[in-house]
This record gives structure tokens, C-alpha cells and sequence, in this order.
């Protein structure tokens, strides 16, 4: 599987990542693109092979599609996923991290949720950022991994 190729490669470089809330979504929901690779990525968290980190602002994006659709059975699958998954530890918004995701939106000129999520991993010590926006290439101080690039040209 060649778009794996990449990902592995990733995941072997990086001992602790970052995951950005698509992530879970693409997992959950099982992307019809996106679900395989998103399956590598929890495969190697729950096997320990690496550890992964996560925003709570993540928990914020990914309910509001499934509380608006009124979608009581995914919320809890979402919620089953992010408190009972092993090697997942969360990253609390704190004044440190509000100061970093301020830089990082001026330099960088991201959008305030992907400055948040870029300086929770940051803080969090992950050396790895898993995601499917290349607008996160900015960020000097993490590698980024962007999702749809594992596919090739």
C-alpha cells in the first residue's frame, strides 16, 4: 500500500504526534478515503508504538456537527473513542498555550482553532502533527503530516 508508505515512515520518526480533530472524524465516521489511513495511525497509538496527544478543543469541534444532527449514537461512539483510548492524553488550553497559539496566528497567519491545536502540540511535546491541512506547514516548529499527500500526485 503505497499511501501507507509515507505514513509508516512518519509514524517510525515520531515518537509522540499530535492529532488534529479530522483525524477522529475520518475514524469514526469511517471516511470512505481517508479511513484506512486513520486506522494505521490508531493501530500504532493502541499498540503503544507511539503515543499520541489531542486538544480538548478537539472534543469542542467534533461534537457540534453530530449534537446538531441531533446524533445522540455518534456522540457516543465519539466519546467512547476519546476517554477509553489507550496512549491518548489530552492537552488543556492554559495561559501558555493561549500566548503560543497568539504568536503562531500572527506569524503564521492561521485561522485561532489550527493556531490552538499547532501550539497544544507544541507544548505538549510532540514532534510529529498528523492533519489534512497544509495549512499547518507553517508551524516551523513541528513536522506536519498532511493526510491527502500520503495518496501521491
Amino acid at each position: 500500500m503505497d499511501e501507507a508508505h509515507n505514513l509508516r515512515g512518519f509514524l517510525r520518526r515520531h515518537r509522540h504526534i499530535f492529532l488534529d480533530t479530522s483525524i477522529f472524524i475520518y475514524f469514526v465516521e469511517q471516511h470512505p478515503r481517508y479511513h484506512l489511513l486513520c486506522d494505521h495511525i490508531f493501530e500504532a497509538v493502541e499498540a503503544g508504538s507511539v503515543r499520541a496527544s489531542t486538544s480538548t478543543l478537539t472534543l469542542l469541534e467534533i461534537l457540534v456537527q453530530p449534537y446538531r444532527r441531533k446524533a445522540d449514537d455518534l456522540v457516543l461512539r465519539f466519546y467512547s473513542l476519546l476517554q477509553t483510548y489507550p496512549n491518548l492524553g489530552w492537552v488543556p488550553l492554559t495561559l501558555e498555550i493561549a500566548d503560543l497559539a497568539a504568536r503562531l496566528r500572527a506569524e503564521c497567519l492561521l485561522e485561532t482553532p489550527d493556531s490552538v491545536q499547532a501550539a497544544s502540540a507544541i507544548c505538549a511535546g510532540a514532534t510529529g502533527f498528523v492533519c489534512n491541512d497544509a495549512d499547518f506547514r507553517r508551524v516551523e516548529e513541528i513536522e506536519c503530516l498532511v493526510l491527502e499527500e500520503c495518496f501521491g500526485a
